[in-house]
């Protein structure tokens, strides 16, 4: 890959998916790589995060915005995260099903990637594609999530805005939202607005958006208090109210940019990642134990035999771990 970075900052797409594959599967070359990307790549690129149940149409929103984007001169890059295949690991959806009168445009790089059974609906792969995209030039960078509903969280540790989608047909999606996704948002937007029922959902979220600036103002004492999030209704496949999504991105993103709030954003989502790539190496180091010391399998067969309970075995393989170096 050494010879084809440059390539990469030069924005070629072919240098880029390269690149894109190595940092999927890892390893060695992928740090390698990873170590080459400028600390400040970052600092110009505006990630778009678009959460929310399956259905609600995210895919269409996704399409319209990279046209509008498309409009003004800018160069987008779209991470669609798909369900993993169980068989290879890879999405199950790809590049050919998404967004297919973009695939001839060179200023629109289209990417899918498995979520690999993340939880929270990202695998930390597509942390690295990031910066991968953003030293390749582009300057939005939309970041589609899988949509699993509320366990859906992690997009707020990798995007600078985070847009949740629902839908009028979704009666109880507010009730979800308010378990999780929603407390995620910068930007709520009702998309179908044409369905019966939209107006009102609107004027739900609105008020949970009242009460919650209010908790806000009460409880948080940080730089995030002034943004109220914008309600916004959508029909994507006819392009009904994407305009006024795209201006309140550029709002959001001219709001970070003040008082360095981009700045702790962002650190906050590296602090996430600096623990979930601790939390991989504790995992990895209990599989690594589990299967090859020695000193486990007495534990095991108790286990199995039922002469030592899985607490007194825990505290024992705890013990063992701690002083193994």
């Amino acid at each position: 890959m050494a010879n084809g970075w440059s390539q990469v900052l030069e924005g070629n797409p072919r240098a880029i998916a390269r690149a894109l594959s190595v940092v999927e599967q890892g390893g060695a070359e992928a740090e390698r790589l990873l170590g080459r990307i400028e600390q400040g790549v970052l600092q110009e690129v505006h990630v778009i995060g678009l959460t929310g149940a399956p259905g609600a149409g995210k895919s269409s929103l996704s399409d319209a915005l990279v046209g509008l984007f498309r409009r003004d001169g800018e160069r987008v890059a779209v991470i669609a995260v798909d369900p993993s295949s169980p068989f290879s690991g890879g999405a199950v959806l790809g590049d050919r099903v998404r967004m297919m009168r973009h695939t001839l445009d060179d200023g629109v790089f289209i990417r899918s990637m498995g979520s690999r059974g993340s939880l929270g609906g990202l695998a930390r792969p597509v942390r690295d594609a990031i910066k991968v995209l953003a030293a390749g030039g582009f300057h939005k960078i939309v970041l589609e999530t899988v949509g699993v509903g509320q366990s859906e969280l992690d997009v707020m540790y990798v995007a600078d805005t985070v847009v949740v989608v629902l839908t009028p047909a979704g009666g109880d999606q507010v009730q979800a939202a308010k378990a999780g996704v929603m407390e995620t948002a910068d930007l709520l937007i009702v998309n179908k607005a044409d369905l019966p029922g939209a107006e009102r959902m609107k004027g739900e979220l609105e008020d949970m958006v009242k009460i919650k600036q209010s908790a806000k103002r009460t409880w948080d004492l940080g730089t995030f208090s002034e943004w109220s999030e914008p309600v916004l209704l959508t029909s994507a496949p006819t392009g009904d109210g994407v305009e006024g999504v795209a201006q309140a991105l550029s709002r959001h993103r001219a709001f970070l940019a003040e008082a360095n709030r981009l700045d702790l954003r962002r650190g906050r989502g590296r602090l996430q990642e600096l623990r979930e790539r601790l939390e991989e190496r504790v995992v990895s180091e209990v599989r690594r134990l589990w299967v090859e010391d020695t000193r486990f399998d007495e534990l095991k067969q108790g286990v199995v035999d039922n002469s030592v309970t899985v607490s007194r075995a825990l505290m024992r393989a705890y013990t063992l771990m701690t002083h193994e170096h």
